[in-house]
C-alpha cells in the first residue's frame, strides 16, 4: 500500500499538481490529469526509488529495533526498489506504462526502449541481490534456511497481488487497468521476491539474533483497517484539486 501511494500519489499527483495540473483523478492503478507531463510520469519511480533508499539507510542504522519493525523496513525497501527499478524493464519491453511516455516522440525509440530494458535487467538484479542480502543480515535469517526464507518472501508477494487486485477491480478507469497495470505491478514486478532466495550474497551473514517472527495480532488488525481505506477510497478514485 505504502508503496503504491509513494508511486501514484506523491511522484506522479503531487508533481502534477506542483506543476500546473488543476485537477486530477488518483486511484491506485493510475494518476490521470489533462497537464500529464514526462516529468509527472517519471515521478512515480522517482519517488519510489527514493522511499528505497531511505529504507535502506534506516535498516542499516536501526541495530536495536525489534525483528518485527525490522521486517517492516524491509518489506518497505523491497516493495519500492522492485516498482522503481521493474518499471524500466516493464516499459521497455511492452512499450506501456510510465517510462513509455517518457521516452514517447523522442528520437531513436528503438534505442530508448532498449537501455530501458538493458537498465531494468541490471538494476533489478541488483535490487535483487541488495534485498535478499539485507533479509539475511538484518532479519537474522540463516542463508540455508530456505524454508524459512521462503515463508517471509511468498507471503508478501501473494498478499501484494490480492490486495491490489482488489482495489483494482473498483477503479474509475475501467477493468482493462487491472490486467495491464495493477497485475503487471505486482505479480511482475514483485516476482523477485520468489526467486531471491537464489541470489544470496556469498559474503551476507546474520549480522544481528535469528528470531523467528510471531505473528502479532495488533500488527494484523492494522493492517486489516488500512485495507479498507486502499481498497474501497482509492481505489474508486478521488479528484484532487490544486
Amino acid at each position: 500500500m505504502l508503496a503504491n501511494i509513494l508511486h501514484e500519489a506523491l511522484g506522479q499527483a503531487a508533481t502534477a499538481l506542483f506543476t500546473g495540473a488543476e485537477s486530477g483523478v488518483l486511484s491506485t492503478v493510475a494518476w490521470s490529469s489533462a497537464q500529464d507531463s514526462r516529468l509527472v510520469a517519471a515521478g512515480g519511480t522517482f519517488a519510489n526509488l527514493a522511499a528505497a533508499l531511505v529504507f535502506w539507510l534506516v535498516l542499516q542504522s536501526a541495530a536495536h529495533i525489534s525483528v518485527r519493525w525490522r521486517f517492516l523496513l524491509l518489506l518497505g525497501l523491497a516493495f519500492n526498489v522492485f516498482d522503481g527499478t521493474g518499471y524500466f524493464l516493464f516499459s521497455g519491453v511492452t512499450n506501456f506504462g510510465d517510462w513509455a511516455a517518457v521516452i514517447a516522440g523522442l528520437p531513436a525509440h528503438r534505442l530508448w526502449r532498449s537501455l530501458l530494458i538493458v537498465a531494468g535487467i541490471a538494476s533489478y538484479y541488483a535490487a535483487v541481490v541488495v534485498v535478499v542480502g539485507a533479509l539475511v543480515r538484518y532479519a537474522g535469517v540463516p542463508r540455508n534456511s530456505a524454508q524459512r526464507l521462503t515463508r517471509l518472501t511468498v507471503i508478501p508477494y501473494f498478499s501484494a497481488v490480492l490486495l491490489s487486485c482488489a482495489a483494482a477491480l473498483l477503479n474509475p478507469l475501467g477493468m482493462t487497468l487491472m490486467w495491464v497495470s495493477a497485475l503487471p505491478a505486482t505479480a511482475g514486478a514483485h516476482s523477485g521476491l520468489l526467486s531471491m532466495r537464489y541470489y544470496i550474497p556469498k559474503a551476507a551473514m546474520p549480522e544481528r539474533p535469528s528470531k523467528a517472527i510471531e505473528r502479532g495480532h495488533a500488527w494484523v488488525v492494522t493492517a486489516g483497517v488500512l485495507c479498507l481505506p486502499f481498497i474501497f477510497v482509492l481505489g474508486r478514485g478521488i479528484t484532487l484539486r490544486r
